[in-house]
């Protein structure tokens, strides 16, 4: 499982203003929509059902909202920074700017956790993380997310 996998270029998008946590949902739905043609309302509708089980801001300023859908036949994920960071209801309180969704089918299994922690790892990384930060391109951010596994599996 590697990140070039995971996101195609298109996944990848920088947000200047969303006001909510909501919002955000509601604008990685429309993300989901034109990167891999499903509808945003059943995205959105599947993320706040995961919510509703219990956040999925991990700490540090990153979100992992993820959901499976039966419209899929492989794992797939989307990358969203946000200038301005939003209360996310995340376990160290901390507001959001990085959030990585990942979408599975609904028997995906381990392939599903395998791309959990490949992701969850890699935005563990506090120099990751910084240089997303630092980099509001979307063109940037995927270099970089692709870079970031790379190096780590070297």
């Amino acid at each position: 499982m590697n990140f070039a996998k995971l996101i195609p270029p298109q996944g990848v998008k920088v947000l200047s203003s969303t006001s909510s946590k909501k919002r955000l949902l509601c604008e990685i739905g429309e993300l989901a929509e034109a990167t891999y043609d499903l509808t945003a309302s059943e995205v959105v509708e599947a993320l706040l059902a995961r919510e509703a089980l219990g956040p999925t801001g991990v700490g540090h300023g990153v979100a992992l909202p993820h959901a499976r859908m039966e419209a899929l036949s492989e794992v797939c994920g989307l990358f969203v920074l946000l200038e301005k960071p939003v209360d996310f209801g995340s376990v160290d309180r901390q507001p959001v700017d990085i959030a990585f969704s990942l979408f599975a089918p609904e028997d995906a299994g381990v392939e599903h956790l395998k791309a959990l922690a490949l992701v969850s790892r890699t935005l563990r990384d506090n120099a990751v993380c910084s240089k997303l930060r630092a980099n509001p391109n979307p063109g940037t951010l995927y270099t970089i997310l692709t870079e970031a596994h790379n190096v780590k599996a070297a």
